[in-house]
């Protein structure tokens, strides 16, 4: 089908030979599109919305044909919840919970730990009604509970919050997976060793614990001491090393003593150099092997992990580091991996690979999924070992048969090997009763959930059945036959209807009707034209209305259209016609006309006819608007083109003043004979009509010799107060505050406000008001009082007052309101010691007032938040650098802090004032600028009370802006000057006026940096380790480990 401009034009394209009055109901008909061909499946690829009768692409292709039930909900499948069978149960990853996830999975798989666990006694559990649900309280009954899950549930994982919540944990918050795994086989052993089963209280002992000695040996006599110590695993340093037996080895070697570290012998009764090592005794049934991969780095002050490849056996053979092997058994076979993916220590995911005991199987563990390995070996893949920077990644070494290389393995599990004969710790592990109902209560609620789900799933399929069946039906019927009655139906309610996700709500065509009630000829683009039967239907089953059909065709929309087309084809003609006439001389009458309406009819006529072709709302009366469509410039003559007066409203509304009546301004009007008035009046029925011969407005002709007179009035004013004050006009010969004038003993104060507004009347006395009052009154407190003393104006209070000769203030209180006055007074007085000279003011200095002002503004440097400072980085000889790294968090106003000054705009706020709700003015006491009349010691940097007063700061290159608050540490300013100049944290050396910034966990409040300070950078060499960079920026706060949890007794 035809684009729907193309359908538009050819609706109307019969307006060219039919007037108005002419037009049958053919013509309607074809206006609304009736006879329009319907559009057959397949030609189409998306509703013609110029088409009416087209009823292709509005979402019927998904109920045409077989449809799958799925398609008819959004259900998942409850069964896919459901534990297959021979496989084991996941653990839910609570946030930042892999780490626990990974341990609970290797000790539910220590089949010892699991038996010995459901042996402890659980009274609650025990005696629990399986009416409401069991909620566990001390950690063994957590962990008793959590293992009876993980074996006999239903489900497909589980999920472990109670226990973590029992434990405190932060599930937000990644931790050490090492210490985890030591604080809480620590805390469940002192649990399980109140018990009063003998096999509970050693459980873990004997399962974990080995001995071992340190053994010392005095280099001087020879004597050896041995100190006996547990262990429950062993933590193996890998930096430098390539397998498990480097790692072993060095645990166990020589150590010697010696320097400030020599060792005290008993028999030498001194000092002496010796050596140490450690002597295995026992090992346990289950040895842990700690690989150290995540070491705290002194350069860095943070920890960082080793991404070092080792090797490591499935069988590992203990004996070579024994000294004496008798009763102990020395092979070990494999029975997990913990893996953690990632380079740094701070972020990454935590999986463990188990083998089971009783099949041998490996399985990998990863929060709710498992898989299971295949040919009963560990496959370790690639993705567990992830390089992710190009610059840490080296080549993965190959590996003999029956060994294993990991670059992310941190802790390796090794089971002893047991002889041939049948193990009783192989044995099926058998869950008491009393947590076996317990997990059978779980079970049931899980089979209910599933049995609501799968319902749910039904209803939604039989309801999608239901609606395929109505669609289908009713589709049928959609089509309206050439003679036959016919409805319009919205086509948007026609795509809900199809649309099985959204609800059906009743047919509403209330937004399709003109304003006389019918179907507007515009909106035939968003209806369908659909069958007499079909409408009946759907109103019957749907409701709503009003309901269109044939007879709401609107022939007197057709017939304004009709007009308004025809208007718009005549115009062109028009326009060039009246730009002709407009150049001849007039003969006869003639009208007034503004030459901006002029210039712009052709676009006021055409915004509207445009306005009523498209208008769906009775008329306003407005005789002209906003067209919706823009004009096309390149048909405007040069009268057009030019000028730049504001957007035209109304023809003619130019030259009418704000009295209605005809304006006063020559300029912006042009007389146009009778013949081009009566064309424009055509499409400016309702325009303003002045003729030849029509007086301009009197109240305006008496408001402009009005404003003559009082032009002439000020400028007169401002002649005679510029000669009776010619040098405060000039600014010369001035009195200073810092050499006080030898001829006189007074000088008075007025407000700088006031003298500026005074020249600026003298200056343009016809654009600005005189100034009527003084207003020192800006300058004094609500008790009456001065608030500036002689030195604080010396020092640089002085930056907003204007000091007066004796002469000055006489005229000034003959020329102006005065309503306080204010002077300085010199005294010079004779004493003992000889002549002195104080200064005094009038009024006296209110005291109260003036420590109220110091303390908020010493406050107001203190306590900012969104201020802007700048860093500004440095080499040894204190050059600029300039950085090519882009500023990732620096301040957004840099640009704008760039940007010229404007001067202010008459009627702007003052900057130098602040505007309160009454409309008076009260002076700001914070700027920093130099006062008249009062010459500082210093530069424009003055200073007030020790604190630093900034200017205006002006950057240098190389120098960049960070936005920062006054309670934000230090620490977190290292991290966004990180971020803007690429130096890590503790590369930075910060400095402020020569003083060391060192405090990380101070405020830069507290450190004195205030608004606009400058803070010197000093980087040291950086520290090629994007590791331990990643690491930094990870570390917001200070790491807490696992303080205030129940792993430490809280």
């Amino acid at each position: 089908m035809a684009p729907r401009l193309q359908l538009e034009k050819a609706a109307w394209r019969w307006v060219e030979s039919v007037k108005p009055e002419d037009i049958r109901q053919e013509h309607i008909e074809l206006a609304y599109r009736i006879s329009l061909p319907a559009c057959k499946r397949g030609t189409c690829r998306r509703n013609c919305k110029g088409n009416p009768n087209c009823l292709v692409g509005i979402g019927e292709q998904t109920w045409l044909g077989e449809i799958d039930e799925n398609s008819f909900h959004n259900i998942d499948d409850p069964n896919s919840e459901r534990r297959d069978k021979n496989t084991f149960v996941g653990l839910t990853n609570l946030g930042a919970t892999c780490y626990v996830n990974t341990f609970l999975q290797v000790w539910f798989h220590n089949l010892e730990l699991r038996r010995s666990l459901y042996q402890h006694y659980n009274s609650r559990a025990e005696e629990h009604n399986t009416e409401s649900d069991y909620e566990p309280e001390s950690i063994c009954e957590h962990l008793q509970y959590l293992f009876a899950l993980l074996q006999n549930s239903n489900r497909k994982y589980i999920d472990p919050s109670g226990l973590v919540k029992a434990l405190g944990l932060d599930t937000g918050q990644q931790q050490d997976a090492q210490e985890f795994s030591k604080l809480f086989l620590s805390l469940l052993e002192d649990t399980l060793s109140k018990q009063k089963n003998p096999i509970l209280q050693n459980v873990i002992q004997q399962q974990f614990c080995g001995q071992f000695s340190y053994v010392t040996v005095c280099n001087q006599c020879g004597r050896s001491s041995a100190l006996p110590s547990r262990f429950y695993e062993l933590e193996l340093n890998i930096q430098g090393h390539k397998n498990l037996t480097e790692c072993v080895t060095e645990f166990l070697k020589d150590e010697k003593l010696d320097g400030d570290n020599r060792y005290f012998c008993e028999s030498c009764q001194s000092k002496q150099n010796a050596t140490r090592r450690i002597r295995l005794h026992s090992l346990p049934p289950t040895l842990n092997l700690q690989l150290m991969r995540f070491v705290f780095d002194r350069q860095t002050g943070h920890k960082k992990k080793l991404n070092t490849y080792i090797s490591f056996p499935e069988q590992l053979d203990m004996a070579p580091f024994f000294e004496v092997t008798k009763d102990q058994k020395c092979v070990y076979e494999l029975s997990a991996v913990l893996i953690h993916r990632g380079i740094s220590a701070y972020s990454g995911h935590y999986i463990a690979h188990v083998k089971d005991a009783r099949t041998s199987d490996w399985y990998k563990f990863n929060d709710e999924e498992i898989e299971k390995m295949e040919g009963k070996k560990l496959q370790l893949g690639t993705e567990d070992d992830i390089a992710e920077t190009v610059k840490s990644q080296t080549r993965k070494p190959k590996c003999s048969k029956g060994y294993h290389c990991s670059r992310n393995a941190y802790m390796l599990v090794y089971k002893v090997q047991e002889e041939e004969t049948v193990d009783p710790a192989v044995a099926p592990v058998q869950v008491p009763e009393f947590l076996q109902r317990l997990v059978d209560q779980d079970n049931h609620k899980f089979e209910e959930w599933c049995s609501e789900m799968s319902d749910m799933r039904k209803q939604s399929v039989d309801k999608g059945k239901a609606k395929h069946e109505e669609v289908k039906e009713l589709y049928e019927l959609l089509p309206a036959r050439d003679g036959e009655p016919y409805e319009f139906i919205p086509l948007d309610w026609l795509k809900k209807w199809l649309d099985d996700s959204t609800a059906t709500k009743k047919i509403d065509n209330s937004h399709f009707l003109c304003s006389h009630g019918k179907l507007h000829p515009d909106k035939v683009g968003d209806v369908k034209r659909v069958s007499q039967k079909a409408g009946q239907v759907l109103y019957e089953r749907y409701g709503g209305g009003p309901r269109l059909d044939g007879s709401t065709l609107c022939q007197e929309c057709v017939e304004q259209r009709c007009r308004v087309l025809r208007l718009k084809n005549q115009l062109h003609e028009d326009y060039k016609e009246v730009s002709n006439l407009v150049k001849r001389t007039i003969s006869g009458e003639g009208y007034w006309v503004g030459k901006a309406s002029l210039r712009s009819w052709r676009q006021l006529a055409l915004e509207q006819l445009e306005k009523d072709e498209h208008e769906s709302e009775p008329s306003n009366g407005q005789s002209n608007g906003n067209g919706s469509h823009a004009h096309n410039s390149q048909d405007c003559s040069p009268e057009v083109s030019e000028g730049n007066e504001e957007e035209m409203k109304t023809f003619n509304e130019d030259i009418v003043c704000s009295h209605g009546g005809l304006s006063i301004l020559d300029a912006e009007r042009k007389l146009v004979s009778s013949e081009v008035w009566t064309k424009l009046r055509a499409y400016f029925p309702k325009a303003l009509e002045f003729t030849q011969d029509q007086s301009a407005c009197p109240q305006c002709l008496t408001l402009e010799q009005e404003e003559k007179d009082n032009e002439a009035v000020s400028k007169m004013m401002a002649l005679d107060q510029k000669n009776q004050l010619l040098n405060l006009f000039h600014e010369k010969n001035r009195p200073t505050l810092t050499k006080w004038p030898q001829d006189t003993d007074i000088l008075y104060v007025v407000p700088l406000f006031f003298v500026d507004e005074w020249r600026k009347f003298i200056r343009r006395p016809t654009k600005s008001s005189p100034v009527s009052s003084v207003g020192n009154n800006l300058l004094v407190c609500p008790h009456g009082g001065f608030m500036f003393t002689y030195d604080s104006l010396i020092n640089g209070d002085a930056q907003h007052i204007v000091l007066l000769w004796p002469s000055e203030w006489e005229v000034i209180s003959k020329l102006f309101i005065v309503d306080q006055s204010i002077s300085i007074n010199c005294v010079k007085q004779t004493t003992p010691t000889g002549p002195t000279t104080k200064y005094t003011t009038h009024p006296d200095l209110c005291w109260e007032c003036r420590e109220g002002f110091l303390f908020q503004q010493q406050k107001d440097l203190r306590e900012y938040t969104q201020a802007t400072i700048y860093i500004r980085k440095i080499i040894e000889d204190k050059r600029m650098i300039k950085e090519a790294v882009p500023e990732l968090n620096a301040s957004s106003s840099e640009a704008e802090e760039e940007k010229e000054e404007q001067p202010k705009v008459a009627g702007e706020r003052d900057p130098d004032f602040s505007q309160s709700e009454d409309g008076s003015k009260r002076l700001k006491l914070s700027d920093g600028s130099t006062p008249e009349g009062a010459a500082s010691p210093e530069t424009n940097n003055t200073k007030l009370c020790g604190i630093r007063r900034s200017t205006r700061h002006r950057k240098l290159r190389g120098e960049k802006a960070l936005i920062v608050s006054a309670n934000q540490t230090l620490k977190e300013l290292k991290i966004q000057i990180m971020h803007a100049f690429s130096v890590a944290p503790f590369d930075q050396n910060l400095s402020i006026d020569g003083k060391d910034l060192t405090d990380d966990s101070a405020t830069l409040g507290s450190l004195g940096v205030i608004p606009e300070s400058i803070i010197s950078l000093k980087a040291d060499e950086p520290i090629a380790d994007f590791a331990a960079m990643d690491d930094v920026y990870q570390v917001g706060m200070p790491e807490e480990g696992f303080k205030g949890t129940g792993l430490l007794g809280h």
